[in-house]
């Protein structure tokens, strides 16, 4: 099928999913209501700790709001387009669904990945990008940020931010492929989400005590969830990473995730086994 096909479908996956959420207004609404106050809430929660202190670890109070502008802006993405997708693959096996999957002229993957989209997180997207606008005119008018963005700034914050989203899709679409042998996962989507916590913060916050030391090695190298959001954040705010090979590292996990998860993907479908056998 060639890309213009893929685009029609995923068109048609769009259009569903903006005739689901207008039929469920209510549920709309609220949900974008949810999300609101979990900003704000944040919001709230950082800008009293930076009352008190002048900064956490290397990072002042702009400095983390760009950072929290940043991993809310991928979540966003993740939550957007994959999250109800990857959680719907353990029911697609359970009744025996995929089979209609696998039976489409259609890769696979693509269809079970890209079926729903949650509009609602839409307005997550909106209020990180007005969060991430006020944090970088911050910078800029106190000093702290003495050059200005460049072109190339917004390029490469933009491309280590799709880095991001490929890696987290990648963490959780392995995940989800062992619903072929253990029917239901929620355990592991819950594993999933207490993972991801550690991402809401800056690497650097964990330096200074053994176990965070620990925390920060398996994070950044093993599972490098600490890099695909510390990253992109140190590039756009122009703060010097150390060592500054790790962006290659964020780049070359999120690459790696994706090769690795479509192995692991295509492999759990040979395990599988039709509702019909």
């Amino acid at each position: 099928m060639s890309r213009v096909h893929y685009a029609r479908v995923y068109w048609t996956f769009f259009r569903n999913s903006l005739v689901r959420e207008m039929s469920f207004r209510g549920n709309f609404l609220i949900e974008i209501l949810t999300r609101a106050f979990w900003f704000t809430a944040q919001l709230v929660l950082f800008d009293i700790i930076f009352r008190n202190v002048p900064a956490i670890q290397d990072w002042s109070r702009e400095e983390y709001f760009a950072f929290m502008a940043t991993g809310m802006l991928i979540n966003a993405a993740v939550e957007t387009f994959f999250m109800p997708n990857c959680a719907n693959i353990s029911e697609l096996i359970r009744t025996g669904n995929l089979d209609f999957a696998l039976l489409k002229p259609i890769d696979t993957q693509f269809l079970v990945s890209f079926e729903k989209v949650e509009l609602a997180m839409v307005n997550q997207v909106l209020m990180a990008l007005g969060l991430l606008g006020y944090s970088l005119w911050k910078l800029r008018a106190s000093g702290q940020m003495a050059e200005p963005i460049t072109v190339t700034d917004v390029v490469m914050y933009l491309t280590l931010l799709a880095v991001g989203v490929a890696f987290f899709y990648s963490l959780m679409l392995a995940l989800a492929s062992t619903s072929v042998w253990i029917g239901r996962n929620q355990g592991l989507y819950d594993f999933w989400f207490y993972v991801t916590v550690f991402a809401r913060y800056p690497q650097s916050i964990y330096s200074g005590t053994p176990l965070g030391e620990v925390i920060r090695f398996a994070f950044s190298y093993i599972v490098p969830i600490l890099l695909v959001v510390t990253v992109p954040a140190r590039v756009l705010v122009h703060k010097a990473l150390e060592p500054s090979w790790l962006t290659a590292v964020a780049v070359g996990s999120a690459v790696l995730g994706l090769v690795v998860s479509r192995m692991i993907f295509q492999w759990s479908l040979t395990k599988y086994r039709s509702a019909s056998s």
